[in-house]
């Protein structure tokens, strides 16, 4: 190596699809799903409050490669206008400015070779996420689960990891929906049924309304859904009626963790084989969590809040010591971090706020006062997240009947069972004029001042329920659920006439 060259540097990131932090075993689960990923978070930093600024898939992923929230990139939701970035217009000149600040891209010219092994780019049409990657490998659709994706990055390993300067994002869907689990996998990880869900509980939210409620676990239901109820699926119920199916469900999504988990084990038995385990930094995150009864839905990621907002954070970083990081951060803000140790130079107008010298010094714990969460794509609601407390503002329920305003006291009430806005107008008042403060503050810097979320509404709504409303309602009067009905037709009486935009597929 001469003089001049950069030193050595190798970066494992791992992707998991949907994973919510308490299902692994480094964040207090009790069932054995993640014990290579524990090991990590044993020898690394574990990230307690980390969250993706936008959710879902695409957002969230938008957000991280362009470095910039989804009001400033415009990827909110996934279809229309709202699923793509905004027009750089004028300011694209030869080159993208875009794609030229990506994650990727700022990585590559700071020396490193990167990589994607995903599907992500090609199911979502994102095709924004490869700018800046020197390499995308994708098999179709057989690079999705761990199995898949494990044999390309594996091999990727075996020819490149002793290479002096490396970036690998390795991306596995598992544990997103359908749960491909069988039941003999099931019993390797013991009774997990969550003790809140009881009787009382699960007789409450069938009696609720909503894609991916308890009465239609996939999607509106009916027969709609490929997978739910269908025996190639055996731990997919198609409706979860005894605590049965609810231990059921939650067997098919931590299935899907232990083979994640099991992927990491083999990528760190490949980095040994190479003499480099040591040597290189492992980042293992998500994009965005999974719902199981947080505001009724259940195994899916609808809302702005706790459950599909919060990720796991485990940066194993040689040198850099162990621990725990309790600050209020989003993903945005991890990875500006990791760029700027990687010696890569982090572009001023990233929404990410790097945090190096205190995450190398061990005491990286301030993090942000609060944090705004934003999803367009089953719902459009924007939360503000600070100690306990979550406020939520919806604009668009995605037809599960939800209040404008909700509060939640987090401490109090984990899994989101108890709106508390009616009793706390002053707590409603100062978080509802704190989130249109931000936005005023992040819209002088949007393109044309534009906020993505009204081109939602603007466009009929979010995507995933776009031409859904006039059978959902004939569903839910059919299943006893007339009221619910009758309140969804008065809030969307268009979409109730079938007068909304549909979906449309090639397929």
């Amino acid at each position: 190596m001469s003089g001049n060259s950069p030193p050595p540097l190798r970066i494992l990131w791992v992707d998991i699809d949907s994973l919510r932090p308490d299902h692994l075993g480094c964040y207090g689960y009790a069932r054995p799903t993640s014990p290579n990923i524990d090991e990590l978070a044993a020898e690394g930093v574990r990230f307690d409050r980390l969250y993706t600024s936008d959710s879902p898939c695409l957002p969230s992923r938008s957000a991280l490669q362009t470095g910039l929230f989804g009001i400033h990139n415009g990827a909110v939701g996934h279809g229309g206008t709202a699923a793509d970035p905004f027009s750089e217009g004028l300011r694209r000149g030869f080159r993208s400015p875009r794609a030229h600040h990506s994650l990727a891209a700022v990585l590559s010219r700071a020396g490193l070779w990167t990589t994607t092994i995903s599907v992500f780019g090609q199911h979502h049409s994102a095709l924004h996420w490869y700018a800046g990657f020197n390499e995308a490998i994708q098999d179709g659709y057989n690079t999705w689960s761990a199995e898949g994706v494990g044999r390309h990055a594996l091999d990727w390993l075996g020819r490149n990891a002793d290479r002096d300067r490396w970036f690998l994002h390795v991306h596995v869907w598992d544990p997103h929906t359908p749960y491909t689990g069988t039941l003999e996998d099931a019993e390797v990880l013991g009774d997990g049924r969550p003790d809140w869900v009881t009787e009382e509980v699960l007789t409450r939210h069938l009696a609720q309304g909503g894609p991916h409620s308890a009465a239609e676990v996939m999607g509106f239901g009916g027969s709609g859904s490929l997978f739910a109820g269908n025996p190639a699926f055996p731990l997919l119920p198609n409706s979860l009626d005894s605590l049965d199916d609810v231990a059921r469900l939650v067997d098919g999504y931590d299935t899907g963790i232990r083979r994640a988990d099991a992927l990491v084990g083999r990528l760190m038995d490949a980095l040994a084989a190479q003499g480099v385990a040591d040597d290189t930094v492992v980042v293992v995150s998500s994009d965005h969590g999974e719902n199981f009864g947080e505001l009724g839905v259940w195994c899916d990621h609808h809302t702005a809040d706790e459950y599909t907002h919060r990720i796991p954070g485990v940066v194993r970083w040689p040198g850099v010591p162990s621990g725990t990081d309790s600050g209020l951060r989003y993903h945005l803000d991890l990875f500006a971090t990791l760029t700027e140790m990687a010696g890569a130079e982090v572009p001023e107008h990233w929404d990410g706020q790097g945090f190096a010298g205190e995450l190398r010094s061990g005491d990286a714990s301030s993090g942000r006062d609060e944090l705004v969460l934003s999803a367009a794509a089953w719902t459009v609601q924007r939360s503000l997240r600070w100690e306990d407390r979550l406020y939520v503002r919806t604009r668009h329920d995605g037809y599960h009947g939800y209040a404008e305003e909700m509060l939640y006291d987090l401490g109090g009430d984990p899994h989101l069972q108890d709106d508390l806005a009616a009793g706390h107008p002053e707590v409603v008042a100062a978080a509802r004029a704190r989130l249109e403060e931000w936005e005023s503050e992040m819209l002088e810097t949007t393109p044309g001042g534009v906020d993505p979320h009204d081109i939602v509404m603007g466009e009929g709504g979010p995507f995933h329920v776009w031409g859904e409303l006039p059978e959902y309602l004939k569903r839910l009067r059919a299943t006893g659920r007339a009221p619910i009905a009758d309140q969804l037709e008065r809030r969307h009486p268009e979409a109730a006439a079938g007068h909304g935009p549909a979906k449309i597929s090639y397929f």
